[in-house]
């Protein structure tokens, strides 16, 4: 396979963008700028044990009937369509993924695809104390826990607690934590979105998690998704921002190069702590021009840009008798329209992303 890199200017109606690669491979899924596919966010579910106030509309909201849904055979049919062209790297999301019964299985047949070199999973940890051993048995390589206050009282309204079936704590999330690590899961990663006048006064308590464990906490700038309500520009904390408050707390936070699965993470380290912290920055600084990577959503379609409505469904398609070259055709030709970026941080700019994440896929 090869590369080439260019770096350049717009002239005369063509416009060559900086760091976009492009990559020789016949078999390759492109991109309309060029950036070749490497990474898939499969969620295998919309639905969730937690009702958290950022994610879920309402408390009438309705999930997908299971025949809406795609089988574990149907996402592992797509993701070997997808092997050959480039993809290496697939994460499983949801809703909360561990509610979709025996997803070890689906582990299991993913890790089996010879391209696929990396296996991890996003998840709220209520359930991975008792399922975190079993998945790592199954190949899943890592995993994040989304975990945005480590006080019990924010947890419990964040959460919606008043509106779940069954009740559950931060005590589950940090059983979740723990039972990850033992696993041999790594890396444990940590995502806190930061809401100014909520969490941020927590800062310094999720330094304090890196202290005398290897976990990464990743600080993720707030962003509008869905039609709830919840966000606003004034609740976004930037990471420059926090990394001034980190600094002003204590010297020396060094920074470092990106480790295995960093993604778009800026990554850091305190003194002294076995772990590190990583920043991710969609609304301050946007990193599209190096995006790799598409979403699969539980109801079968295929969405290029998180921000962006345009969707292929695979699922009508692969029901109605397709071929696996129709699949790939689709695809690319979602990917024609796929935008080089996103317009959050433009004044007045409202996002064109209508679905919640519990639909998309965390």
């Amino acid at each position: 396979m090869t590369l080439f890199t260019f770096r350049g200017v717009k002239s005369h109606g063509w416009t060559f963008y900086d760091h976009i690669k492009f990559d020789m491979n016949s078999n390759a899924l492109l991109d309309s700028q060029g950036r070749s596919v490497r990474y898939i966010r499969i969620s295998v579910t919309d639905r969730c044990n937690l009702r958290c106030q950022y994610c879920v509309p309402s408390a009438d909201f309705v999930n997908l009937g299971h025949d809406r849904i795609l089988s574990y055979e149907e996402i592992v049919r797509i993701v070997r369509i997808f092997a050959p062209r480039g993809v290496t790297s697939v994460r499983i999301t949801g809703g909360e993924p561990l509610v979709r019964k025996h997803l070890e299985r689906l582990v299991t047949s993913l890790s089996e695809i010879p391209e696929i070199k990396d296996l991890s999973l996003t998840t709220n940890g209520i359930l991975l104390g008792k399922s975190a051993r079993a998945l790592k048995s199954a190949g899943l390589s890592r995993v994040n826990i989304s975990l945005d206050t480590l006080k019990p009282e924010r947890f419990e309204w964040i959460t919606n607690q008043s509106e779940v079936a069954e009740k559950t704590s931060l005590d589950d999330v940090l059983e979740g934590l723990r039972a990850s690590r033992e696993a041999g899961l790594d890396p444990v990663k940590i995502n806190v979105i930061l809401m100014r006048g909520f969490n941020d006064d927590e800062l310094m308590d999720f330094v304090a998690l890196t202290e005398e464990n290897e976990f990464e906490v990743r600080f993720i700038e707030f962003m509008p998704i869905g039609h709830n309500g919840f966000w606003t520009a004034d609740r976004v904390i930037t990471a420059d921002e926090t990394i001034s408050r980190l600094n002003s707390f204590c010297d020396g936070l060094e920074s470092l190069g990106k480790g295995r699965g960093a993604g778009p993470a800026r990554r850091y380290r305190f003194p002294g702590h076995r772990g590190t912290l990583g920043f991710i920055t969609p609304i301050s600084s946007e990193f599209c021009v190096e995006c790799n990577r598409i979403r699969l959503t539980s109801d079968g379609h295929i969405r290029t840009c998180l921000f962006s409505d345009v969707e292929t469904d695979l699922l009508a398609m692969m029901r109605n008798g397709c071929t696996d070259d129709q699949v790939v055709a689709a695809v690319e030709k979602g990917l024609t329209v796929k935008p080089r970026g996103h317009n959050i941080s433009k004044t007045g700019h409202q996002p064109t992303c209508a679905r919640t994440m519990s639909h998309i896929g965390g």
